[in-house]
């Protein structure tokens, strides 16, 4: 029998997941650290991309050119391709305190060393606070655990000690000032920016506004600097979370050059931005092959993370360090899932 260096046979070469190519999507998985161990395990369920957060503005200094470079080739060295990082910005970007343009200088420093050795994409959050304190964990079908958002949980809490509310208009200001500093350099980096939606997505979250809270908010930091470099992950869980269509939001920004990265997740929502449930990536409200289809038929060829597993008795009892949230045996499902939609997307319309 004759293997080639991935260990594949060369009869099984042009089967269903070699079909992937640079006008398709590719799964990604977002890894904690980029061991030996970590991107073995990603290769086993036949990933190739790899996401990962290296990078945030407390340390950023260490964003060299070398670091970046280290980082890739050893992703490459396991025969897989690194193609997402996320960061996110200060204290002062996000809330336009002094100091915020030495903080952006530095970012776009990173995106530039980004762009030298071809990172494709950075991702970022935009949050004055993430209203995480809404979840709790719900039974889910043979004892898995679901994670369930109300905002009754968490509509009267004031901000952190320490902290104040920030306005939506505040936050829009904010992120304008920030867009019209980077995008240009990003432009000029050939290094794509992704804004992660705001999930949960209530409208208040501890007091301050949320610009990532609604479908409009989306299209509205798209259109602060129209450009394929301005663009979101687009989430389909957290769409329908807003009460809206993924298929046709995907159409939206997929038209416009603006989904940078996308997020593969299922949901059960009863009240709009306010109370649902994340689900098993087959059981929920979400079209998951329709989805697919649509990013498909868009050629969109950048990455796609099968994100949430919910818990299960394997990933509790045996946590993997090194993939997010420790869910190996999660996360092993839902990229199955994912690349079966994927092969059956591609099948349908080839």
């Amino acid at each position: 029998m004759v293997y080639d260096k991935e260990g594949i046979h060369e009869s099984i070469k042009n089967q269903g997941h070699y079909l992937e190519t640079d006008e398709t999507p590719t799964l990604t998985l977002f890894l904690d650290d980029l061991s030996d161990r970590s991107l073995r395990r990603v290769k086993q369920l036949g990933v190739k991309g790899v996401s990962t957060a290296f990078l945030d503005t407390g340390g950023i200094e260490t964003w060299t050119d070398e670091v970046l470079r280290r980082n890739l080739d050893r992703v490459g060295e396991a025969n897989l391709e690194l193609r997402n990082v996320m960061f996110n910005p200060s204290e002062r970007v996000r809330f336009g305190h002094d100091g915020r343009d030495e903080d952006i200088e530095t970012i776009i420093n990173a995106i530039q060393i980004a762009g030298r050795q071809g990172l494709p994409v950075m991702e970022y959050n935009f949050y004055a606070h993430r209203i995480v304190e809404g979840y709790k964990v719900v039974p889910g079908r043979g004892g898995s655990g679901l994670m369930d958002f109300n905002y009754d949980r968490v509509k009267d809490l004031p901000p952190l000690v320490g902290q104040q509310a920030h306005s939506l208009d505040e936050m829009w200001d904010n992120v304008t000032y920030f867009l019209k500093a980077v995008i240009p350099a990003a432009e000029n980096a050939n290094v794509r920016l992704a804004l992660h939606p705001n999930d949960p997505p209530a409208p208040i979250s501890r007091g301050s506004g949320q610009i990532m809270s609604s479908v409009e908010g989306w299209k509205q930091l798209c259109d602060i600097v129209p450009s394929p470099y301005n663009g979101i992950t687009f989430d389909c869980g957290v769409t329908r979370e807003l009460g809206h269509d993924p298929v046709e939001v995907a159409r939206y920004f997929g038209e416009r050059d603006q989904i940078n990265h996308v997020h593969f997740r299922n949901v059960v929502t009863r009240t709009p931005n306010l109370d649902y449930t994340e689900v098993w990536i087959d059981e929920g409200q979400v079209d998951m092959f329709a989805v697919m289809s649509e990013l498909v038929r868009q050629k969109y060829p950048r990455l796609i993370y099968p994100e949430h597993p919910p818990e299960n008795d394997a990933d509790r009892e045996f946590p993997f360090e090194g993939i997010s949230a420790k869910t190996y045996t999660g996360f092993a499902y839902t990229v199955g899932y994912a690349r079966a939609m994927m092969q059956a997307a591609i099948a349908t319309q080839t």
